[in-house]
């Protein structure tokens, strides 16, 4: 067995940052497959969020597999800050407005870059460290890919209803309930 090159504590550090950035983006995907539950892309927010959730429990099991120990302030830290997010102005005082569903839709994109960098760094690392499965490792890549394509899709839909004055389609489409 390959011993690892990497320093534990550089490696513990890397892990948890992603955790923190799991825990925030599968709070995020959670609420925005909620606030759009009736929306024409509702179902498709819905797996994502389940997706999301099933990635950030794939990370907990590879730290498990690499014996580094979660770090919970940098989780409650992720859960925070997404918590904090939500109390950005809007525009609006007593709804959802448009916006946030283009802005929420750029954040998990974010996010899912960075899983996806995440996963990309560690498949790099297969050859060096036995216990990252490459095969794992890829399907995770593969999905990241996937999630990136679908929020681009869903984010350009989003855009062209909240900043094209003359489409047709509604705008609640985008805001929601």
């Amino acid at each position: 067995m390959s011993e690892p090159r990497t320093s534990p504590r550089m490696l513990g550090i890397y892990l948890n940052d992603h955790l923190a950035g799991a825990t925030a983006g599968m709070e995020l995907a959670r609420r925005a497959a909620r606030e759009h539950r009736r929306s024409p892309f509702g179902g498709e927010l819905e797996d994502l969020a389940v997706q999301i959730m099933e990635d950030r429990t794939a990370l907990l099991s590879l730290m498990a597999d690499l014996e580094v120990p979660v770090r919970r302030y940098k989780v409650y830290g992720g859960w925070l800050g997404e918590k904090a997010a939500r109390l950005k102005p809007n525009g609006r005082l007593q709804r959802r407005a448009g916006l946030s569903s283009v802005v929420e839709l750029e954040s998990l994109r974010i996010g899912v870059e960075g899983k996806a960098m995440l996963w990309h760094s560690l498949l790099a690392a297969t050859g060096e460290d036995t216990r990252l499965d490459p095969d794992r490792l890829t399907e995770l890549l593969t999905r990241a890919r996937r999630q990136r394509e679908l929020l681009e899709s869903l984010h350009d839909g989003a855009a062209a209803t909240m900043f094209t004055p003359d489409r047709a389609e509604s705008r609640e489409a985008v805001v929601g309930p």
